[in-house]
């Protein structure tokens, strides 16, 4: 039995909100772009303008459904849970990522304010071309740099660390299922979340036995609620 089976055994966190930290670090220097890590709802949804995009991995972490959502997919008094990653020797993360100007950091520390901070990672691009189809521009200075056909590349990834107020910690599959069908913020149903989330690593070819184990338990238990709805007297 997880003592964190239920989200009432952990506060509401009064305020999980990163943008002052992140906004205080300078990754970009004197670049004018660089690689940013999406591992979650930014494989599916990149609302932001960006240069490129290619699907990559990341070593020694795996992705886990152990951070709370207060702002997006859920509410401070039924809060949703959402992808973070953890340092695990061996593993390897597959998500996508995209060659961003620093105008596009602002929005982004708005969006994963709820406990999440910038890290600077190792991409591995799985590409052999361009994703997308894009051919590079022999003009565009970036590909002087190599940014776009690099094989490796040094880029960010934000993480929500199990020292942030809004992170839950691990919890059964079915408790976390449970959670996940039940919560729904301003940007959506939590469970809208997690199986676009399954869907989109499926269509990349990608092994999570956490992130698929929680998709199945999510649509099993929307398959019993279906079965038998809830009544009222």
């Amino acid at each position: 039995m997880h003592p964190q089976d239920s989200p009432s055994n952990r506060p509401t966190p009064v305020s999980a909100d990163t943008r002052e930290a992140n906004q205080r670090q300078d990754h970009f220097g004197s670049r004018e772009a660089i690689w940013l890590f999406g591992y979650g709802s930014l494989i599916w949804k990149a609302d932001f303008a960006y240069r490129a995009r290619r699907p990559a991995l990341i070593e020694g972490y795996a992705r886990r459904f152990w951070q709370g959502s207060h702002d997006h997919r859920g509410t401070p008094e039924a809060p949703g849970r959402v992808a973070t990653l953890i340092h695990q020797p061996g593993s390897r993360c597959l998500g996508m990522a995209y060659l961003i100007g620093p105008e596009v950091l602002a929005p982004l520390d708005l969006r994963e304010k709820n406990g999440y901070l910038r890290e600077r990672v190792t991409l591995h691009f799985l590409d052999n071309d361009l994703a997308d189809n894009d051919q590079p521009d022999v003009d565009d200075p970036l590909d002087d740099d190599g940014l776009t056909t690099a094989r490796t590349a040094e880029g960010l990834v934000y993480i929500a660390g199990d020292a942030n107020p809004a992170y839950l910690g691990d919890a059964s599959d079915d408790s976390i299922a449970e959670q996940i069908a039940h919560a729904h913020g301003p940007s959506g149903p939590n469970s809208d979340y997690l199986l676009h989330l399954a869907d989109a690593l499926h269509a990349m070819g990608g092994e999570d036995d956490h992130v698929f184990g929680l998709a199945t338990a999510l649509r099993r238990r929307m398959r019993q609620a279906a079965t038998h709805p809830a009544t009222t007297d």
